[in-house]
């Protein structure tokens, strides 16, 4: 087990090598995450925000242009990836054809001239955690993806390293089999305990086996937190737009009188969302962000907020129904119950909680009125 420090990392690249005054492309940008020991930590964030690069820094696959990578104290950002003591699954299980499961497992290992009754044990003892022992004498051609997948994690598990690293690696599973090792790497890190940095695209992933998420955006950090509060207290609205699913719908509000409104929607401004618009209201407008899952369809509103517009979309999804509802210039997604009597070109009034708005800066997009915990607590964003 370890604790990871990355002080002030980031990755440079030269986007014309060997031309003088060559511009520089910043892969990670001033990237600073400790670990607690033992943890699952979960990078994510869209396609080239920096998250594979900063997994390939921690490894030594990618060398740190600036700060430092420390691994329980020692600075490691000039050591071998083979001298990390650091174990990666990849997105491709990068199985040796020729050889068998017992064997792809055994490599590294026997490059390390373990003795050979040492080696046996470690094996068999990762093929009985993942369930694997019938497949030992198999080929990987003979193996499903799941299977693949699991010799993979056993690979990397014999070498009981300090520290696991995993790089999408359930991205080329169907949906049903990802769902599984999802759970499977839960449990493996809940027994083992090792540090685990974990790569993803997927918020859903990042959501459910994360102890710690870092999102991240073109190569910086925006927030550092737990499933919960990124969910319930997001820094910004990129944020709040990526965690969660459906995404927020965002309104732009203008704030008269005693409350926030525009174009076929109005919200009451109780003491909290009064408070996060400043002292006197002096904000003249603002992002109103409502997360699907909190609109209700209801012929009265009062006290709570409103919109209304016509219906362009409807998805039957079994236990509920999303339905897009045109508002003003904006398309908003509601989750609904799973029988609504409605239909295509309806128009429709939703209702919400106003204690359940989030409101952000309509230049900078950070949140307005986030409790100062919160904003403090294991974050980095920016605007």
């Amino acid at each position: 087990m370890a604790i990871v420090e990355l002080k002030n990392v980031a990755k440079r690249y030269d986007s014309m090598p060997g031309k003088k005054g060559a511009e520089h492309a910043n892969a990670v940008e001033d990237f600073n995450l400790t670990t607690k020991d033992g943890e699952f930590v979960v990078l994510v964030g869209p396609s080239g925000c920096g998250k594979s690069t900063t997994m390939r820094m921690i490894a030594g696959l990618e060398h740190n242009t600036a700060g430092e990578i420390r691994i329980n104290g020692q600075d490691v950002s000039s050591v071998e990836p083979r001298d990390r003591d650091i174990a990666m699954v990849f997105q491709s299980y990068a199985l040796y054809p020729h050889m068998s499961v017992y064997h792809n497992m055994a490599f590294a290992l026997e490059l390390k001239k373990t003795p050979k009754e040492e080696v046996k044990q470690r094996v068999q003892e990762a093929a009985r955690i993942l369930d694997i022992e019938h497949l030992l004498d198999r080929k990987p051609r003979a193996l499903s993806g799941g299977q693949r997948q699991r010799v993979a994690l056993g690979r990397a598990l014999v070498r009981q390293p300090q520290v696991f690293l995993m790089d999408e690696p359930l991205s080329n599973l169907d949906a049903r089999l990802r769902v599984g090792m999802r759970a499977e790497i839960t449990r493996l890190h809940r027994r083992l305990g090792v540090t685990t940095f974990y790569v993803t695209h997927d918020q859903t992933e990042a959501m459910t086996m994360g102890q710690r998420i870092v999102v991240m955006r073109d190569g910086r950090i925006q927030q550092v937190d737990t499933p919960y509060n990124l969910y319930e207290r997001p820094v910004n609205r990129f944020v709040a737009g990526f965690i969660g699913t459906p995404s927020m719908n965002f309104l732009q509000a203008d704030h008269h009188g005693d409350g926030l409104g525009g174009q076929g929607f109005s919200c009451p401004l109780g003491p909290r969302l009064q408070a996060a618009l400043g002292e006197g209201g002096q904000r003249s407008s603002c992002w109103l962000g409502i997360r699907p899952e909190h609109l209700h369809q209801v012929e009265e509103s009062s006290g709570r907020g409103r919109l209304e517009g016509v219906i362009e979309v409807i998805e039957p999804l079994g236990p509920v129904t999303m339905v897009q509802v045109r508002v003003g210039d904006t398309l908003v997604t509601a989750q609904l119950a799973a029988h609504l009597d409605v239909e295509i070109g309806d128009t429709l009034g939703l209702a919400f909680d106003p204690d359940q708005v989030h409101l952000f800066d309509i230049e900078s997009d950070q949140a307005l009125g986030l409790e100062p915990d919160s904003a403090a607590s294991s974050t980095q964003a920016t605007a």
